[in-house]
């Protein structure tokens, strides 16, 4: 008989990333994922105390990761313009199919554990974005506007590519003419 790799908590918390995805929040369970990882109910519990202490870690994961993509991403940059066209690529051109576990959180946007994790992550974003347009010399009050604005678009894309994947149209041109619209002065 082969012996059984012992399982890690990040074993664990990649498992429920992949789940995450494919089914949403309620994909997120103890004996599917034991399966899904070859590995005992037992294992799962030795690193977290309940399904919801597995939830929350695998959140906080997905933050963590997001966070330090989007910090090496525009880490090298200083131009604001520049940094707002690498995000907003990322966004509307790259992450066409690879937002599932984004939309699946939004999804459960009133989940006890997803909602303050959800939250944290929208509120510095939108606050990223409000220096950006700032930087860009837009004021106090415009720069808020445009952050708020710029968050909307995200969220409508990666609903719309959820939804009705053949609504987008072209991913540069939309990219070109979101961007012309944020920044433009008037």
């Amino acid at each position: 008989m082969a012996e059984r790799r012992r399982r890690t908590r990040d074993d664990w918390t990649r498992a429920a990333l992949q789940a995450l995805a494919e089914g949403g929040v309620a994909a997120v369970a103890v004996e599917p994922l034991a399966a899904r990882v070859g590995a005992t109910k037992g294992s799962a519990y030795w690193h977290f105390p309940n399904r919801d202490a597995l939830l929350l870690a695998t959140v906080e994961r997905w933050e963590r990761e997001h966070l330090a993509e989007m910090r090496e991403l525009v880490g090298g940059e200083s131009d604001p313009a520049v940094r707002l066209r690498l995000i907003f690529g990322r966004v509307l051109v790259e992450c066409a199919g690879g937002c599932a576990v984004e939309s699946a959180l939004l999804a459960a946007a009133d989940d006890p554990i997803v909602a303050p994790i959800l939250k944290r992550v929208t509120d510095g974003r939108i606050r990223y974005l409000e220096d950006l347009f700032r930087a860009l010399g837009f004021s106090v009050e415009a720069s808020c506007r445009r952050a708020v604005l710029a968050y909307s678009v995200y969220l409508g894309q990666a609903q719309l590519r959820a939804t009705t994947p053949h609504v987008v149209g072209e991913r540069r041109t939309l990219l070109d003419d979101t961007l012309v619209a944020l920044s433009a002065h008037g």
